[in-house]
Formats: structure tokens, C-alpha cells, sequence
């Protein structure tokens, strides 16, 4: 057996044991462990982790512990306190490609809403999920930590809000989006792509007075739904500019 010290840093104290949090503490672990075996056995996700210190020195989830190793965990951070330049994150770069667990509904509808693909369905289950995560190399939402610790998954965001506003804002700071957005451009239903259609096409699909006063429209390629500039959109328009309000350069919430 090893005996190593460990200490968690900023939001990654809410997985650990409240015994634990802000403080060093000394733990056993088994010869040749992981930090990455130790970091999620003592309740973090591996998600959620941007930074790993041994003894000082940056290492990676496969550094095998030694006798009174000092581990350091971070999670995203801008720049570590007395350095010029933070190092590399350990969480890996990739298209914002995203997949919703079943309890984060209005959050899937929320960024399809201003352009970002987002499956979801409300009943998907965990392994569905971890297929979908494997085969489309998507980043997991969940409020699940468990599913994190998923092996297969590689990119995967614990979102520590409970409020749909907030998560949508989580989600858009930790991945930097304010620059990708393409407002009202996917299906709220089904994650579709839309594109414009002439009115005569969909006309006998719409209500009389929406046909009567309005003149653009798009469909969703995959379910066909139809969309127009009805009172809702302006709704969403408004929603969608207040939001980028409150985002400063490179992403960030205000």
C-alpha cells in the first residue's frame, strides 16, 4: 500500500466528503494506483478536473501515486497564482457537439435555441447515452456524477446549477460559445438543422392567421416542423440578446 496527501481545490470540494473539503488529507491506496483511480474513488469526476499537481509538478490522469505524494487538484482555471502561463488543461478539445441526460430538457432546448447540437431524449438511458458519447465523440450534460465517471466518456460537464437560465450560462462560459452562436438555426423539437422554404410549400400546414400576415419561414430538415416570426420568436430574440449581454470577451458570465 501507498500512503499519499491529497487536496481539492474551488468547486471540485462539493463531490468530496464534507470532512475533506479545503484541507489536505492523508489517504491510503492500493501499490501502482492511478491519481486518476484516486481522484474519482474519493468522488470527482475526472470531467471535471483540468489540473493535476504531484508534488508540485504537472502530471496526467496515469501518474501512479508514490509513498507521500502531495496531489493538488484543480478544476478549469484561468492561470494558476505566480505562474505567467497555466498548464495545458487535461480535459481534451473537440467540436461543441453535446448530449443531454433525460432530467435536462430545457437546457437541450435552450442551446438548440441559439444553434448548437444537442441530442436529448426523456428517457434515455445511461448506456444510451455512453454509446452515443462513443460513436458521435459528443460532451455529456448531466447533473449525474456517476455517469461521468464512465470510463468511455472523455468529455463530460457536471453542471453545478440547478436553474435553466444558469445552466445555459455554465455551459457557455466552460465552452467558450458565445462566438459559435447561430441563433434560431435548429429545430427546438428534434435538434434538426432548418433552412428557409417558400410559403406556398408549407402554406396548408399553417394556421389562417399566420399565413395571412407573415412572409418568411423555415423548416426542419429532419421532422419537417415549421417555423415562423410569430410572438414566440420575438420572445426568444429578446431572451437570446439579453443573454449575450451579460457575456464578457471569451466567453465569460458577468
Amino acid at each position: 500500500m501507498t500512503q499519499a496527501w491529497f487536496r481539492f481545490y474551488a468547486e471540485l470540494n462539493r463531490f468530496v466528503s464534507p470532512a475533506l473539503r479545503q484541507r489536505s488529507f492523508e489517504r491510503r491506496c492500493a501499490q501502482d494506483a492511478s491519481v486518476k483511480h484516486m481522484v474519482e474513488a474519493l468522488g470527482v469526476p475526472h470531467t471535471e478536473v483540468a489540473l493535476i499537481l504531484a508534488n508540485g509538478d504537472p502530471v496526467d490522469f496515469s501518474y501512479r501515486l508514490r509513498e507521500q505524494d502531495h496531489v493538488s487538484v484543480y478544476p478549469r482555471f484561468a492561470r494558476l497564482r505566480g505562474d505567467s502561463q497555466s498548464p495545458a488543461s487535461l480535459q481534451p478539445h473537440g467540436l461543441p457537439l453535446f448530449v443531454a441526460d433525460a432530467h435536462l430538457g430545457r437546457l437541450a432546448r435552450d442551446l438548440r435555441m441559439l444553434g448548437f447540437d444537442v441530442l436529448y431524449r426523456n428517457d434515455f438511458a445511461d448506456d444510451e447515452i455512453v454509446r452515443i458519447v462513443v460513436e458521435e465523440q459528443r460532451i455529456v450534460l448531466t447533473r449525474d456524477r456517476d455517469l461521468l465517471m464512465r470510463k468511455p466518456i472523455v468529455r463530460g460537464c457536471y453542471l453545478y446549477a440547478t436553474g435553466s437560465d444558469a445552466q445555459l450560462s455554465e455551459v457557455m462560459e466552460r465552452y467558450d460559445l458565445a462566438g459559435q452562436i447561430r441563433p434560431l438555426s435548429r429545430c427546438l423539437k428534434c435538434n434538426g438543422v432548418l433552412e428557409p422554404v417558400a410559403k406556398n410549400v408549407v402554406e396548408h400546414h399553417l394556421p389562417v392567421r399566420s399565413s395571412a400576415c407573415q412572409q418568411h419561414f423555415q423548416r426542419c430538415t429532419a421532422c419537417c416542423q415549421v417555423y415562423w416570426d410569430g410572438a414566440h420568436v420575438a420572445r426568444m430574440r429578446r431572451r437570446i440578446a439579453a443573454l449575450l449581454a451579460t457575456m464578457r470577451p471569451g466567453g465569460a458570465v458577468t
